[in-house]
């Protein structure tokens, strides 16, 4: 009958400690770090309106929050070509909230600060995602 270790590496033990990450007695390979993770979509705009990121997922419906969030759902849907169901979910609302939303960014586009503001939220979740701007949908 074989003798079982503690497990805890010590002297006759046979079972490598639970940390150790040796195969076949080698050393792991180490790899090189992972490159710099690209902002997404909603630190892009939380970072335009203002707000933590946390925000855009909140249930509030605070006016700086709900309107950074409905342009947030707009540019996954028309930007980046997301179903408005997809766009809603993002955000945890439903399909005809994130429609409410597209209308309510379409409407204030007339304004050029506005329109400005989300042109610039459209260069750059498309620079993020490593697109030109012409391939964002629009």
């Amino acid at each position: 009958m074989a003798r079982r270790g503690r497990g805890d590496g010590s002297v006759g033990d046979a079972t490598p400690p639970a940390n150790d990450r040796t195969v076949g007695g080698m050393e792991p390979v180490r790899r090189d770090p992972d490159p710099p993770e690209q902002p997404s979509l909603e630190a892009v705009v939380a970072r335009a309106f203002h707000l933590p990121p946390a925000d855009l997922h909140a249930p509030t419906r605070r006016a700086d929050v709900a309107l950074a969030r409905q342009v947030a759902i707009y540019v996954a849907h028309v930007g980046l070509a997301e179903t408005l169901t997809a766009a809603g979910r993002r955000f945890g609302r439903d399909r005809s909230t994130a429609a409410h939303a597209c209308r309510r960014v379409e409407d204030r586009r007339d304004d050029p600060h506005f329109d400005g503001l989300v042109a610039g939220i459209e260069a750059a979740v498309a620079a993020s995602r490593d697109l030109p701007d012409s391939e964002m949908v629009r």
